[in-house]
């Protein structure tokens, strides 16, 4: 099974390295007059003026003006920018169109002029006018590589060379889709612990900085020794009112530093992939998360025809975690040499033997794709099971930290009064 997978794939490489080294392309407006002698205008994206004109002679257009637009494409205009969501609607939105005859250049007019978003507009627009200008639909998405990855493109591209675009369109919308809630719902497991800490941190100290220090002015009149508590909470609150800008900044300035090291260094990124897998609750749904993305990504892409070698390298890059994507580069190299996939994935020692097993079956029965995608499968939804498990844990747990701590702050500050009404009971 693995022998017939590693085959070369026609043309993929040297059209994404074509792509890579196109010229620049710029947005240019026109004016002209079509064969009847009415006025026309519109937008398209070329290297220069020359091109433009030369393409509207090809579709009849008898060009008066052409002009370069100064906005900068994608980048600098107004309006709410382009994300992951966006796209995997685009491509639900084309599958569905195409599946139902509406010619490809017409399906991308009519998304790109209706979507809310200007700058999704520009995008299917520009993708349009490519395509009308001859180019593949695969070449004009790699364009804008922010917005189309590798991945992406290779299976536009296979849909086309194979002539089942319509249907390679359909599983990359399906696989958009599941990736993306995939995504959302790791947001969501890692947001809600966050949330409660920062709630918890800004608390107390409003608590510490507003509150404690009015009791302080009230204690300092009984002239009577104060509780080791509440002495202990009053040299916190002066502390945190002499210094709370220095916490400010350190906080501040520690978020900066840290987002700094983190874009810039793998080795620290890597890291971080890896004492998060360790995490308590959090680590076991990145575990089933990473994957469930690398069997979803192994499946759509094998599916699609791309061979295995390749398919394991954009899986390895999809699998968003580094010791993952370890694992999968180490099976990729194991498979090249003639080892068996299920073999390789145990060698590595990170996935289940679940997982491994279900793989050799799929390589004994020659149906892989189909197993890896029943992977896929189970393992989102054990994902969505622990987010919607650690949401229940954690309502109950936000009630328990607040109320430690704001209770504590109360009990400290009304010590010194409850020993009063003793003494004067």
């Amino acid at each position: 099974m693995a022998v017939q997978a590693i085959k070369k794939k026609p043309r993929a490489a040297n059209r994404r390295t074509a792509a890579a080294k196109a010229p620049k392309q710029f947005n240019y407006k026109w004016e002209g007059a079509d064969k009847k002698g009415q006025k026309v205008k519109g937008e398209m994206t070329a290297e220069t003026p020359a091109v433009v004109k030369a393409q509207l002679r090809k579709q009849g257009v008898s060009p008066l003006k052409v002009s370069k637009v100064a906005q900068p494409l994608f980048g600098g205009g107004k309006g709410k920018p382009i994300e992951a969501a966006d796209v995997a609607m685009f491509s639900r939105q084309i599958a569905t169109m195409m599946k139902a005859g509406v010619p490809l250049v017409q399906s991308f007019d009519i998304i790109g002029r209706g979507n809310e978003k200007p700058l999704v507009q520009d995008l299917l627009l520009s993708v349009k006018s490519d395509i009308e200008s001859g180019q593949t639909m695969a070449d004009s998405l790699r364009k804008h590589p922010k917005y189309f990855d590798d991945l992406f493109c290779d299976l536009v591209d296979a849909g086309e060379q194979s002539g089942s675009l319509e249907g390679m369109l359909d599983r990359i919308a399906t696989y958009k889709e599941k990736t993306e809630a995939l995504k959302s719902k790791i947001k969501k497991a890692l947001n809600y612990p966050i949330a409660v800490v920062v709630i918890a941190v800004i608390v107390t100290s409003i608590l510490l900085v507003k509150v404690v220090p009015q009791f302080q002015e009230i204690f300092e009149g009984f002239g009577a020794e104060l509780p080791a508590f509440t002495l202990f909470v009053i040299g916190i609150s002066k502390f945190m009112v002499a210094y709370w800008w220095m916490f400010l900044f350190a906080i501040i300035g520690f978020v900066i530093t840290y987002g700094k090291m983190l874009s810039k260094s793998k080795k620290m990124r890597d890291r971080q992939d890896k004492a998060l897998l360790k995490a308590p609750v959090i680590g076991e749904i990145l575990h089933k998360a990473a994957i469930a993305r690398f069997t979803r990504t192994l499946s759509t892409t094998f599916a699609a025809g791309v061979p295995l070698v390749e398919a394991l390298t954009s899986a390895a890059g999809a699998s968003g975690n580094a010791l993952y994507r370890d694992a999968i580069i180490q099976i990729r190299n194991d498979v090249t040499t003639g080892m068996q996939m299920n073999m390789a994935m145990q060698s590595t020692g990170v996935f289940p033997n679940m997982v491994v097993q279900m793989i050799a079956i799929g390589e004994e029965s020659g149906s892989i794709d189909a197993m890896l995608s029943k992977v896929a499968d189970i393992y989102e939804q054990q994902v969505d099971d622990a987010v919607d498990g650690l949401s229940a844990l954690l309502e109950p747990l936000i009630m328990a930290v607040l109320g430690v701590l704001v209770g504590g702050l109360i009990i400290a500050m009304y010590l010194p009064i409850f020993q009063l009404g003793n003494v004067v009971g």
